[in-house]
């Protein structure tokens, strides 16, 4: 029997990219599966090339995003996986619009939806998975604006949730996942790699050959599924090419 088999997995930012991946994985573990996104037309090619998804077209970022994802699919598994691109001009040429950007997206989503749960609206026994960023531990180059501390911050609320949904007797499971290292193939990393490598001077293929231990958008997929089947340790963990680990 599949791991998640008669278990609803909702991700939000499951469109493109890594939550495209892990609403695969999802699938592939026999989950019910609601994938949420702004684009409508990316959810319907999704709808199309895997069939027997649900999708529902939301901004995450809207107050009422939660309530709307949760009467479409109450989930047994919450991933959070939208997020904007980071900037890539050197901080001194950016606005706080753009240097926020990452902020106004990935954490205010990431709060919405952790805030959501601990009101309530989820069920004992559920989880919820924050995807962060290796970037988070490194630090980031310059020109990325505020991308390395909003993704620390997914990290650090999963901590924050996990300790008021234990503080509330909940039942629930918090947790964040940071894939170790850039990712090609996907719009956050394909654009990561052309801004650090045009920063640094280089070829984005010799950025590449320089990367090691590097996970695919498939791995971060197995490794959420992971979370969501194995009762593991801690809150916050990273996936690389070597797979899922704790966080140190």
């Amino acid at each position: 029997m599949a791991s998640l088999q008669g278990q609803n997995v909702v991700v939000i930012g499951g469109s493109r990219g890594v939550g495209r991946s892990i609403v695969e994985a999802a699938l592939g573990e026999g989950a019910t599966v609601l994938a949420v996104a702004r684009g409508a037309a990316d959810l319907k090619q999704l709808a199309w090339e895997k069939p027997g998804v649900k999708t529902l077209a939301v901004d995450a970022t809207d107050e009422s995003a939660p309530e709307a994802a949760f009467d479409a699919l109450a989930p047994d598994v919450l991933v959070v996986s939208a997020g904007a691109l980071a900037p890539t001009v050197p901080v001194q040429e950016q606005s706080w619009e753009v240097f926020s950007a990452n902020w106004d997206m990935d954490v205010k989503a990431s709060f919405l939806f952790c805030r959501a749960a601990l009101q309530g609206r989820l069920k004992p026994g559920s989880r919820v998975v924050l995807i962060s960023s290796g970037a988070a531990m490194s630090g980031g180059p310059p020109n990325s604006g505020g991308y390395s501390g909003a993704k620390r911050m997914q990290i650090f609320l999963a901590g924050h949730s996990q300790k008021e949904a234990d503080r509330l007797g909940l039942g629930l499971r918090f947790m964040a996942l940071s894939p170790a290292r850039i990712m090609p193939g996907t719009g956050v990393g394909d654009r990561g790699i052309d801004s650090i490598s045009a920063y640094m001077g280089i070829r984005p293929a010799d950025f590449l050959v320089s990367m090691t231990d590097m996970q695919t958008p498939a791995d971060v997929g197995r490794a959420v599924v992971q979370l969501a089947t194995a009762k593991q340790q801690g809150s916050s963990f990273l996936v690389s090419g070597a797979g899922l680990a704790a966080a140190a």
